[in-house]
């Protein structure tokens, strides 16, 4: 049985926001503009729509969880779990794990279920050359690496002096479980983190993707009794009813997403925004914001409410 290794860190969820008393005001001469006002006054090519071919839809009896898959980042491993979606592996295993303030994970806890033309297996993909990379710099420091921003609205981490760049384990990211042997996860088990953003794995597990919609419908998972946050009763066990990929799916059931490009000047003033709150409520501005704390926005193609 392969786990996700590590220990629990304190939960604070990243897009958790103080209620405002009324919608934002509109931005003044000698007010800078609040995220809201940035988002409201976004172009069209500020935005980009999810690719299909790169999107799962995870779905349960609750709903549907859309997630975006990071093929610039570990392109073995979402090719595998592609593969593995396609095979319908994941159809009927359960949400076998949910970890207080850490992860909620799904699979084969006995291993034994065929992976067809897939992979069991798959080398680790924990990093790849920073060289290539449009990354989109935050301009305050990082605990964990010498720089970290966006690439593609994934939050990344990267180190100039050895030109290496890595996914982050923020809020919302998918990974794949693995053992003691770096190279024996495959994507056979995936974790969704759903607590404060445990940064001490990245490097250490292969980040594949992140949760874009419906991350509601997995951090409410009940809390599992056993040992890391496995479930020991049947009864507990959440089978999930389908994992396709998007573009395999009849275009009329799709659900239809647009992401805030990381790429532009919009982001950037968006950037801005969540590092000096300028809301009404908020009385000192931080001056400062964590990677894992910018969350990027996602909205219905064509425009509309903001979702995340």
């Amino acid at each position: 049985m392969r786990l996700l290794r590590g220990v629990g860190v304190a939960a604070v969820l990243l897009c958790a926001a103080p209620l405002l008393r009324a919608a934002p005001p509109a931005a003044t001469a000698h007010r800078p503009p609040t995220a809201a006002e940035v988002l409201a006054g976004s172009a069209a090519a500020d935005w980009r729509a999810l690719d299909p071919h790169n999107t799962l839809y995870l779905e349960l009896a609750t709903g549907r969880v859309v997630i975006e898959l990071a093929p610039e980042f570990a392109p073995n491993y979402v090719a595998n779990v592609l593969a593995l979606s396609r095979g319908k592996y994941f159809d009927g295993l359960p949400i076998e794990r949910s970890q207080d303030n850490y992860v909620v994970q799904w699979g084969d806890r006995a291993g034994k279920k065929p992976v067809g033309t897939a992979h069991r297996t798959v080398a680790a993909e924990f990093e790849r050359p920073l060289r290539g990379l449009a990354l989109t710099r935050l301009p305050d420091p990082d605990t964990y690496a010498p720089e970290v921003g966006f690439v593609d609205g994934f939050p990344v981490a990267a180190d100039p002096a050895s030109g290496r760049a890595w996914l982050v384990h923020c809020y919302g990211m998918v990974g794949s479980g693995r053992g003691d042997d770096v190279d024996s996860g495959g994507g056979t088990e995936l974790y969704v983190v759903i607590g404060q953003a445990p940064r001490h794995l990245d490097r250490n597990v292969t980040l594949l993707g992140r949760v874009v919609s419906g991350m509601e419908l997995l951090s409410v998972m009940p809390r599992g009794s056993g040992p890391l946050g496995f479930y020991e009763r049947p009864e507990q066990f959440v089978p999930l009813t389908s994992v396709r990929v998007a573009a395999d799916v009849p275009a009329a059931q799709r659900t239809n997403l647009e992401v805030l490009r990381t790429d532009t000047p919009a982001f950037q003033a968006y950037l801005e925004a969540r590092r000096n709150r300028h809301e009404e409520w908020f009385k000192v501005p931080a001056g400062r914001v964590d990677v894992c704390n910018v969350p990027v926005p996602v909205r219905p193609a064509g425009g509309g409410a903001v979702t995340k």
